[in-house]
């Protein structure tokens, strides 16, 4: 595990009865990550050092990964509920309202959480999936998926996922490999064909992301996948209050290759500070 060495691991129950954990480091107003399809809370060890100065950081395990349980029928409504849960048990311990920051489909869970709890008083997404992501998959990749699965070659789901959806390089990928936190990434790529097999309509609902009371800033790379920028764009138009930031010469794995430029806009957004150095290079839209 990668997690930092002062880490506090607590849990929440979800509805269903499932333990959702999530570590706890920094100092500041509570801050919870939830990361995407490809890893677990360790994903977030590149960009949480930008984070820790000014929050109090609590990156949850989405379930079947690391400290979370699972449960053997899977159902993205569940997401939702894991993230109210820690949501809710992170103000409670607060005593104040949480900003939320969700990666990815990561994203779209913390959208659909913020319809079952008041306690969210923004929202950052960065790349969250919805309806015009469907014409990214490739034909055959989730049979290619499940067979990969079945084969127990959690490698090549994680390499076809990051090639064929995420649209990273080669290089990059061979970056992510030789990063201390692979080994949980593998761990968790079981749960990756079930989550790419849900339809994104389940992920992402127009209709429920409108009843979300929170002001929300959706992220997006210039260099990323045009369906990822047409989706970013159909979620801020659903969100009430939602405006988009373009990340300049970023793609889908802008966290994990250039953290300084996502930290940057995310604490304009939810604290309206900069970064020291102004590493970032992102720009409004809406």
């Amino acid at each position: 595990m990668t997690e930092a060495k002062d880490a506090t691991l607590s849990k929440a129950v979800s509805r269903d009865g499932t333990e959702i954990g999530y570590f706890t480091t920094g100092e500041g107003p509570p801050l919870v990550l939830v990361h995407g399809a490809l890893g677990d809370h360790t994903r977030w060890r590149v960009l949480r050092p930008y984070l820790e100065p000014h929050f109090t950081v609590h990156a949850m395990d989405r379930r079947g990964r690391g400290a979370s349980g699972d449960h053997p029928d899977y159902d993205p409504a569940r997401e939702f509920e894991d993230v109210g849960a820690v949501v809710d048990a992170v103000a409670d311990a607060a005593g104040s309202p949480v900003a939320v920051y969700g990666n990815s489909i990561g994203a779209s869970f913390a959208v659909g959480s913020a319809t079952l709890t008041d306690n969210i008083r923004r929202l950052a997404l960065f790349e969250p999936p919805a309806g015009p992501l469907a014409k990214l998959k490739p034909p055959g990749l989730q049979e290619r998926l499940d067979a990969l699965l079945a084969a127990g070659d959690r490698e090549g789901i994680l390499e076809a996922a990051y090639r064929e959806i995420a649209g990273l390089s080669d290089a990059q990928i061979d970056e992510l490999r030789a990063q201390p936190e692979w080994p949980n990434r593998l761990t968790a790529a079981h749960t990756v064909p079930r989550e790419l097999a849900t339809p994104f309509e389940r992920l992402f609902d127009p209709e429920q992301a409108a009843q979300v009371a929170a002001p929300a800033l959706v992220l997006v790379g210039s260099d990323t996948p045009e369906a990822f920028q047409a989706s970013a764009e159909v979620v801020a138009a659903a969100l009430p209050d939602a405006r988009v930031a373009v990340l300049e010469g970023q793609g889908h794995g802008a966290e994990m290759f250039a953290p300084g430029v996502v930290a940057e806009a995310m604490l304009d957004f939810l604290v309206g500070r900069a970064l020291p150095n102004g590493e970032g290079r992102a720009r409004a839209r809406r």
